[in-house]
Order: C-alpha cells, then structure tokens, then sequence
C-alpha cells in the first residue's frame, strides 16, 4: 500500500512516501524551491517522488492531509474560542494585571554576548508606543476588551486561511490526479502518530505541543500495542507555541522560525527577575491549563520594551518549562507510564525537552526528528496505514535520512561547472578527519539529505570543537545570528564520557533533539559547543545511523583524543540546507568555505 503523507500547507510544507507501514522518502518544500519554511502546495517535493520512485496516479492508493476541511477546522476553534471564554469567568486576569502594574526594576547588567551589542539588547521604542503599551498591558480593562477582540479576529483570519490553503491543496493534487485519494486527520493525532511510531516503545505517554491544530494546542495519549487513545486535549488558545512565539516576534526575531535563538538567549541570564510576572499568564491544575488574555500580544512587547532581552527570553523559558513539565507530570503520574514521546513545534526547543525528561518518573524519551509541522506528513500516513490495515507497529528508525541522494557523476558534472578541481583521497573520511584536526572547516555533502530541521552529517559544516571563538566568527561568515553554540556530533560509545543524566536519551540524541549537563571532560575540551550553562544538544552518531560521518569523528578522535566535532547545518543565513550538488557548491563559494568534501571528492576554494 502506498500513502502520500503532505503536512500543512501554511508552512514547512513537507510530503512523504509510505509503503506498507516504511517510510521510503520524505522531503521538505523549501530543499528544492530554495524558499525557507515554504508555504504552499509542495509540487516540487511531490514531483521529485513520483519521478524517483516511479509513482503515477493509479499507484498511489491514499492520500493523507494533516488537517481536517476548512468548515470543521473553523468550527472547532469557534468552539474552542467559546470555550476560552467561559473560563474568563472562572479565572478572571487580575493577577496578571496586578503583576504587569508592579515590575521589577531592571538590574543594571554587563552582558557579553557573541553577535549582540550592547544596543540591540534593548527593545527601545518611541514614547508614543510605552504609552500604548503600557496602557493595554496594566489597564485591565482595556487589556482584557484587546484580548478578546484579538481572539475573535484570530478565529476568522485562521479560519481564511484554512480555506485558502485547503483550495490550494485541492488544486495541487488535481494537477498530480489524486485528489479523489484524499483522507483528513485530526492534527494532533498526526502528532502522536509520528513520534509513537517512530519511537520504538511499545508503551507511551504521547505528548503534543505546538501553536493550532484541530481546535487545540496540545494533547496526551497513550500509545500502546500499536494503538493510540487520547487522554486530554489542550484547548487552543491555551497554547505554549503561541506563548513563545508571542516573545520572539516582541524581542525582534520572526516568529515560528527564529524562537532557537530565545532559547539562546535565555541562558544569559537569570529567569528570577520577570518569572512571577510571566508565570501569571497561567492557572493550572489537575492536569489542565489556562491561559489568560492569550491574544493580547502587547503583554510580551511591554516586557521587552522594559527589561534587556536575555531577562525577557530567561522569564519565558522557565515559564514554558514549568508548565510544560508540571502538564506532563500530572499525566506519568496518574498512568505509570515511563516512556514519553513527544511531538509539536513547542519540542523544538531542546532545553525544554531536557527538563521533561527529568520529570520523576520518567526513564526514556523520544522526540520525532521532525517535530513541526512538516513532520506531520509522516503522522498522517501512519495514521491512515493504521486505520486501512490495524498492522502498523511502532518501531525505532535507524536514521532519517529520507531525501534525495544524487550519483558521483552529477556531483562530478557540478565541480567542473563551478571551475573547481577535485581531489578523491583514498580514504575520504581520514582526510576529513585530518583537515578538522589541523583547524580547518570541511562542508561535507553525502548520501541521501536529512528529513526535519537538524543537519545530521550529511548536509553539514564541519569544525573541531575547541575554539570557542568559532560561534562568533563562523556565524559572522555565514551572516548568521546565533546565541546557542553550535552543537556537537559525539561518538555514541563516547557519550557518558561527554554528557551527564544520558541514559534513556541516547536513541533521540541521534537526532540532536535535546540538551544534556555536560561533563567536566567536554567542558575543557569542547568548549565551542558548551554554552554558558554548561548543557550541549549532541547528535550521537553510531555506524548503524551515519558509516561516513561515524567514521570521520572515529579518525578525529584517534588523532586528537576528542569524540566531538562541531556540526552545523551547511545552508547560509535564512536559506535552506543545501539540497543538490548545485546547491552546496553555492553555499561553499558565499559562505568562503576552505574546503568542500563532496561524495568521494574534496575541493578548495
């Protein structure tokens, strides 16, 4: 049986082929039409598998949309929306005002951080707009008439848009004749079904977190023998996405794209100055949470316009943590289950997921790869296999390398269009190895590009990890801005020896979706991919996952002693990671690389 998966169209738009449960491709919009966190039908990705899998119409059996139509998606956020309502009554936001009237005094502070000055800490902004913001954020009744009046323009702007992406689907799959084969799914069911079945454990707690989807902004199941039945439903707009994105639009940053470097951010400084404030945005209690005046976005935008950026990012974090963790304990404890799998854009956030982790109770973690939307591709088709054929069983993955790999000949073909000369060493990885070794970068292009976010080695900048000053430096060079270090690619036998509290995690640090304390060793050794709090997200890489890359950290470390080299996605600044021959060459030439290690082949500029 052969299912298309294709995630949501208003971002990320992703698609994927599953045959008789096994994923065989998945590739993501924006690799191919260069355009980052692509919105709209993926016709390329989708031409892309039909062309190399063979695909025509007749043999594609489903089709499978992680959303449902546009009619019950609006109604499920007007009921939503009814329902957030009725709870103002139950609890009215007199503490969140009586906090936002009574802030802390900013902390007169020396930051020093890489990549911001001294001026960009500060959201300053004209007298005109303090007055505003401060009147809609302390004044209760005025912040609170704002919020609902927001609340009811988002339902009918989400609702549009709903329409209009659920046109633009209908005419793309028309074009490929299969919009007869298509099925919709409740979101965050799509969710679930991609980290529980990727997971590998027979018994879950499934976890979803992230901005909308089907009337919520969150839900637990439980995934068990195959099977996954919801325990609670977090109603948007109760939503931890919206929250964080709120404070990434108000620190200056684009939301839905940029909230990694809130995180960053956040470890420059201490969360205690505006924790009580931000944690009054919540109730919560029995496994439940509210969320007061969620669509009154000055609140955010007050608090940076009055406090530097890190104090801000610090607050939220913590906030998102608590919550996150006080959520997800009630439901460990209530079920005894101690494997937790989880999915949604708000699990992005790598410091969050360490926390969770630590929650008692708790003794294994999964985060699926792609954990935003445009891995709900791979959760629709899992969950319509499950409905066709009740056989789908989860199972862990051994990588995620599910795009397009491209032949030595065409890699060839690119070098000599680019003017440039190869070299084909006779073992490649060695003399990588040796390059990194003697303090040199290596962008390394290979095999078959990643599915989801992360660069796991095979469309990957390349460093040795002891120069702290690479986090400044590298960035500047590829006209990026980054408040987290880059993380490190560690050899899996080597990760106790790196990482604190890893067991249980190892199998989703392959996939470089978590942070770790780390140990004293890594901390001397690799302090470029140690932040300030001393945690690190490592991406364990075994032969079983990555032969090529294994191999290249193995040689490193036989010349250096070190079990860690840095690893960077290989795009340049808000572009995406690199995709063909072409694409790399390009990215080698702007970002003024030294060397590129291509296949079988090492150039230089």
């Amino acid at each position: 049986m052969k299912i298309i998966g294709i995630s949501p169209l208003d971002k990320d738009a992703t698609v994927c082929l599953l045959e008789d449960g096994k994923v065989i491709a998945a590739i993501a919009e924006e690799r191919l039409s260069r355009i980052k966190i692509h919105a709209g039908f993926p016709y390329l990705a989708l031409q892309e598998l039909f062309q190399r899998y063979g695909l025509t119409a007749q043999s594609v059996d489903h089709v499978a949309y992680s959303f449902y139509d546009w009619q019950r998606e609006s109604e499920l956020m007007r009921s939503s929306a009814r329902w957030h309502a009725d709870k103002e009554k139950v609890y009215p936001p007199q503490n969140l005002f009586h906090h936002m009237r009574n802030l802390p005094e900013q902390p007169e502070k020396k930051y020093n951080i890489p990549a911001l000055t001294e001026k960009k800490l500060y959201m300053k902004k004209p007298g005109y707009m303090n007055i505003a913001y401060r009147m809609l954020s302390t004044y209760s009744w005025i912040g609170t008439i704002m919020g609902r009046r927001k609340r009811k323009q988002w339902v009918e702007g989400a609702s549009r848009d709903h329409r209009h992406w659920q046109e633009e689907l209908i005419k793309g799959l028309q074009k490929f004749g299969i919009d007869h084969k298509l099925q919709r799914f409740d979101h965050h069911l799509c969710h679930a079904a991609n980290t529980y079945f990727t997971s590998g454990f027979d018994e879950a707690l499934l976890i979803t977190l992230d901005g909308y989807g089907s009337g919520l902004a969150g839900s637990v199941s439980i995934g068990r023998n195959g099977g996954i039945e919801r325990i609670h439903a977090l109603k948007h707009p109760v939503s931890l996405g919206e929250f964080y994105e709120k404070v990434t639009s108000s620190l200056g940053f684009k939301p839905g794209r940029h909230e990694g470097k809130i995180v960053g951010l956040a470890a420059y400084e201490k969360a205690d100055i505006l924790y009580d404030t931000v944690r009054s945005f919540f109730e919560t209690s029995d496994g439940d949470i509210y969320y007061h005046l969620p669509h009154n976005f000055v609140f955010s935008r007050y608090l940076a316009s009055r406090f530097s950026k890190p104090a801000v990012a610090a607050a939220y974090q913590k906030v998102l943590e608590d919550i996150a963790c006080e959520y997800i304990a009630y439901y460990v404890k209530q079920t005894g289950i101690k494997n937790v799998a989880l999915s949604g854009g708000v699990v992005a956030n790598v410091k969050a997921n360490q926390r969770i982790f630590e929650i008692d109770g708790v003794e294994n973690i999964f985060i699926h790869p792609n954990m935003g939307d445009g891995g709900c591709c791979v959760g629709a088709a899992m969950a319509l296999y499950t409905q066709e054929t009740s056989s789908l069983q989860t199972e862990r993955i051994d990588d995620v390398y599910w795009g397009p790999e491209y032949p030595e000949e065409e890699m060839l073909s690119a070098i000599h269009q680019a003017g440039l000369k190869p070299e084909r060493p006779q073992n490649i990885e060695r003399r990588i190895a040796e390059l990194l070794a003697d303090g040199n970068i290596v962008a390394r292009f290979n095999g078959r590009m990643e599915y989801g976010p992360r660069a796991l080695g095979n469309r990957s900048i390349l460093y040795h990890a002891t120069d702290p000053s690479v986090n400044l430096w590298l960035n500047q060079q590829l006209k990026r801005t980054e408040f987290m270090p880059f993380a490190p690619a560690t050899l899996y036998e080597e990760r106790n020896k790196c990482y604190k509290n890893i067991h249980g995690a190892e199998y989703t640090a392959q996939f470089m979706t978590i942070t770790f304390d780390c140990t004293d060793f890594m901390v001397g050794k690799c302090p470029a991919a140690v932040h300030v709090d001393k945690t690190a997200r490592p991406q364990l890489v075994s032969p079983q996952t990555n032969e090529s890359f294994y191999n290249i950290i193995k040689e490193y470390a036989s010349i250096t002693g070190i079990p860690s080299i840095i690893n960077t996605s290989f795009n340049m600044h808000e572009e995406p990671i690199v995709c063909t021959p072409q694409d790399a060459i390009k990215a080698f030439n702007q970002g003024d690389l030294p060397y590129l290690a291509m296949g079988p082949f090492i150039v230089r500029q």
